[in-house]
């Protein structure tokens, strides 16, 4: 993959909201939704994400940085410095533990220490018959998805049965903190490589909070209108206002106004770091179901209890 801050179109000095801002934009103009037929849009999309990922995250972009590991967040090969130069004589390298010179061929010593420094990359290519590396196998293509979600199993954390477009089910636990139009990574669940040892595409999951008939979404808050009878604004009282799961008693002071707000802690939408946002309830008065004279009597008599 192109280096993730070309990717992103942003500097390495780049704050983290630059990165985000940087990358929702590249999210939202190449989403597979918006650019059904368009395949270039597709890899544009999956690269964006790829690049987020890894410059999007504070500990993966400090050790992209040092050079420790590549744009698509493998270790990078290390180690070379200690090991001398060619000798010059048959292919083979000088300084190597019961090496000489006698090439890589057969199973030797060169293999092994290819192996040690490749890992599993150059043990699934392994060696040519003329002792170079064999191309490894396509990786898998990435596969896009969505998944619509109510906010009560967004609050809930529910585990959620997804029909992937590759003809594969799995279960998808919806993520603390995830908004709405959010995609995450399922890494591995794509469509498979070509050939046995080819590595499996990913799946590029988009989440879809389906609007709620009471609660407003600002964040990991929530907001609600709740409607108090005219009487219990005036005398004070216990109220029941509804979360996500299920509704609470709050005790509200006498003389509430209309569009009074009172917030209940914890009883918004899980954060990523554990904790959970507010709800914030306000009040909308209503009055009683009876003709003009009556509510005018209702209204002095209120006065006259208040001056008594």
């Amino acid at each position: 993959m192109r280096n993730p801050y070309d990717v992103l179109g942003v500097s390495k000095t780049a704050s983290e909201a630059e990165i985000k801002k940087a990358y929702r934009r590249l999210a939202k103009e190449f989403h597979p939704d918006r650019n059904k037929d368009d395949v270039k849009a597709k890899d544009r999309f999956a690269e964006a994400n790829s690049a987020y990922e890894i410059i999007g995250d504070a500990e993966k972009r400090k050790q992209f940085d040092r050079g420790e590991i590549d744009a698509d967040g493998k270790p990078r090969a290390t180690g070379f410095e200690g090991f001398g130069g060619f000798s010059g004589r048959g292919g083979g390298f000088e300084g190597f533990p019961g090496g000489r010179g006698g090439g890589m061929g057969g199973g030797g010593m060169g293999e092994d220490i290819f192996s040690h420094i490749f890992g599993e990359a150059f043990r699934a290519g392994g060696a040519g018959p003329t002792g170079g590396f064999q191309r490894q196998a396509a990786r898998g293509e990435d596969v896009a998805a969505e998944l619509s979600v109510t906010l009560e199993q967004v609050g809930a954390e529910e585990k959620l049965r997804l029909a992937l477009p590759t003809g594969r089910e799995v279960d998808v636990v919806v993520p603390k903190g995830v908004a709405d139009g959010q995609t995450i990574r399922l890494r591995g669940l794509g469509y498979p490589g070509g050939s046995p040892r080819a590595e499996p595409g990913d799946a590029l999951l988009t989440i879809r909070i389906l609007p709620h008939p009471r609660f407003k979404v600002e964040g990991a808050d929530l907001r609600v209108t709740v409607d108090v009878p005219l009487e219990e604004a005036i005398l004070g009282g216990s109220i029941r206002v509804p979360t996500l799961t299920g509704a609470v008693e709050m005790k509200m002071p006498a003389m509430t106004s209309s569009g009074r707000t009172f917030r209940l802690r914890g009883k918004g939408l899980p954060k990523k770091d554990g904790t959970r946002g507010d709800l914030f309830a306000t009040t909308a008065i209503t009055l009683p179901a009876a003709d003009e004279a009556a509510l005018t009597e209702y209204a002095r008599s209120r006065r006259a209890a208040r001056a008594a």
